[in-house]
């Protein structure tokens, strides 16, 4: 759990549950497309648990590999994100304290960049709508890689970006497979219990602390 002597010299965030509260989103316009237009007959808490990875990949995991051309997987993701978008458009904002954090850590000279399972379309939906794209030197999403968390790719390709070695970085994370990535990178993670409970976590061993937002006490020993 938490080690107050780990100092880093870069922090790493994944997005959606991370910077921004919002997968309730995601998940609601995942239900609605694979109900009412696929007819899954899904219910809400199964959609949840394959919120991880690219569209293609959630698609391939509820209705198996070969269920959709990838023009249609294209249409379906549009779908998606418009969807997504459009009902989390009013209560766009950040996670409470994430915006003082954010001016810390640039004060403290502490590179920063975004490595998400996001596609750059919803990305720079967050980033310019909250206009905070200054404060990261990096953005790795989901169409910058080949194998998605929890494979290691994502935030090893945000640490070489910023030229900072892994072990120095901090990861924010919010879900299993995203700690499990920042594990494989071999990097140490601070999780937002935004999504999901304490308890998901229990097989990863590089995680310091869990908090609810940014103005948890364990943020400013960041700093010190």
């Amino acid at each position: 759990m938490q080690d107050l002597s780990f100092k880093p010299k870069a922090f790493l965030f994944d997005l959606n549950g991370t910077m921004i509260n919002d997968m309730e989103y995601h998940t609601q316009a995942w239900l609605t497309i694979m109900n009412e237009q696929l007819g899954a007959n899904i219910s809400y808490d199964d959609v949840k648990k394959e919120m991880y990875g690219k569209n293609h990949e959630v698609l391939e995991r509820v209705f198996g590999k070969d269920k959709f051309t990838a023009e249609e997987i294209k249409t379906l993701s549009f779908d998606k994100e418009k969807r997504y978008q459009e009902g989390y458009f009013p209560n766009l904002e950040l996670i409470a304290g994430l915006d003082i954090f954010l001016e810390e850590a640039k004060q403290h000279h502490i590179l920063m960049a975004i490595g998400s399972a996001a596609i750059t379309f919803n990305i720079n939906f967050v980033l310019d709508g909250l206009k905070i794209r200054d404060y990261f030197s990096a953005i790795v999403s989901a169409d910058d890689v080949e194998i998605s968390k929890p494979d290691a790719e994502t935030f090893l390709k945000s640490a070489k970006a910023l030229n900072i070695n892994p072990a120095d970085c901090l990861v924010f994370e919010d879900a299993p497979k995203g700690v499990e990535c920042a594990e494989n990178a071999g990097m140490k993670c601070i999780v937002l219990t935004t999504t999901h409970k304490i308890d998901e976590f229990n097989i990863y061993n590089n995680i310091l602390g869990f908090i609810e937002d940014y103005n948890d006490p364990i943020i400013k020993t960041l700093f010190k």
